[in-house]
């Protein structure tokens, strides 16, 4: 099957980034280097191309009624044009997908779903809805991402770009909540704003037509400039998130893994009621309920570093000798990188409860040497506000 490709594919291309498959698209992995585009992150802004996610509409009287039923959260509690942090679990409790559901009308929601799993979540709607007066629909649309301390002031510098307070409700960039969304235009269009984000940074998520995603990414890109920002890829995009401590479906979460082991109970809500006061039976509650406040069999933990050899995904982590040597197997790396930001290894991966305490001196195996590195709270980075 070929890979898809994005509005903005020949413009990466343009730009010399060296692309790659991920999750059925081809998508840039950088433009310079891994490392310049995260420190632009971090210290400016980068400008990524988000239109591989998976947009798909709700829309009807029971939206909120079947989004409760369908997902963990408690969806129905959404304010017009919030967003929320959610997962769909299949019966076993196990994560299908993690995805952000938008409020954007009173009965009118918007989910974005991992691309690679945008057809899983798709169909699960579909057969989940048969039961409510509701209507699920694919919503391809561009999505740019300006994440750095400077987005917002980029985004007023753009050419075109323009706040809506009318439509908005008198929301604008600076009052923008987070995990919130409101109308604004880019030139004669209606755009939808974000502000959520998947890199520890400040920054905007704008929803656009297709055919106006080019001009938007040149006018953003020529507006940025004399203040920094610069594209960055899927490689930026991984340390950053990683960095802050965020999980990626494939890596943290999985479908034999549940919320709780992810350190990610907070999103599963065991207190949904019915109109009549009835415990709400969600797809996974059985099982998630049984799980609640059980002692699990794994726990993702964050990983520091005490050398300079990274960690990667898939290796062993294991008990830490006297000697330094490699002991017996306690787990395995999800995710792991030489931060840039930091300046030393971290990595995020699951382990037995009982090495899974802060200050446990652990090891990996590193292609046959225990590197070694210690139990750290979650997140690595928190940016200063």
């Amino acid at each position: 099957m070929t890979d898809k490709k994005t509005p903005l594919h020949d413009e990466h291309v343009a730009l010399g980034a060296h692309m790659t498959e991920f999750g059925g698209w081809q998508m840039p992995l950088r433009y310079t280097s891994d490392l310049a585009e995260h420190r632009a992150v971090r210290e400016t802004a980068g400008l990524f191309d988000l239109s591989h996610m998976g947009d798909i509409g709700v829309h009807g009287p029971e939206a909120a009624a079947f989004l409760d039923h369908a997902l963990v959260g408690a969806i129905s509690q959404v304010k017009l044009l919030r967003a929320r942090y959610s997962m769909i679990c299949a019966d076993d409790g196990g994560v299908l997908d993690d995805l952000i559901v938008y409020r954007t009308g009173e009965t009118e929601y918007f989910v974005v779903a991992n691309a690679a799993n945008t057809e899983v979540v798709l169909d699960e709607f579909r057969r989940r809805a048969a039961a409510f007066d509701v209507e699920v629909v694919p919503a391809p649309s561009a999505l740019l991402a300006v994440q750095g301390p400077r987005a917002e002031e980029i985004l007023r510098a753009t050419d075109g770009f323009e706040e809506d307070p009318e439509a908005s409700g008198g929301v604008t960039l600076e009052n923008l909540r987070y995990y919130a969304c409101a109308p604004m235009r880019f030139r004669d269009e209606a755009v939808v704003v974000g502000r959520t984000g998947y890199t520890g940074e400040d920054g905007f998520e704008i929803w656009v037509s297709p055919d106006r995603a080019v001009e938007l990414w040149r006018a953003v890109l020529a507006a940025g400039e004399p203040f920094g920002l610069v594209p960055a890829g899927l490689s930026a995009r991984d340390s950053l998130r990683l960095e802050a401590g965020m999980p990626l479906y494939g890596h943290e979460l999985d479908t034999t893994t549940t919320p709780f082991e992810a350190g990610m109970g907070r999103v599963v809500r065991l207190d949904k009621e019915t109109a009549d006061g009835e415990p709400l039976a969600f797809v996974g509650r059985d099982a998630l309920a049984s799980r609640k406040g059980a002692q699990p069999a794994r726990v993702l933990v964050g990983l520091r570093g005490e050398g300079r050899r990274p960690a990667r995904a898939g290796y062993d982590v294991v008990r830490r000798t006297a000697d330094g040597d490699a002991g017996a197997k306690v787990g395995s790396v999800t995710s792991g990188v030489p931060s840039p930001t930091l300046g030393y290894p971290v990595a995020m991966a699951y382990v037995t409860p009982e090495v899974s305490a802060e200050g446990t001196e652990l090891a990996v195996d590193v292609r046959g040497r225990a590197e070694p590195f210690v139990v750290v709270p979650l997140p690595f980075y928190r940016r200063t506000k």
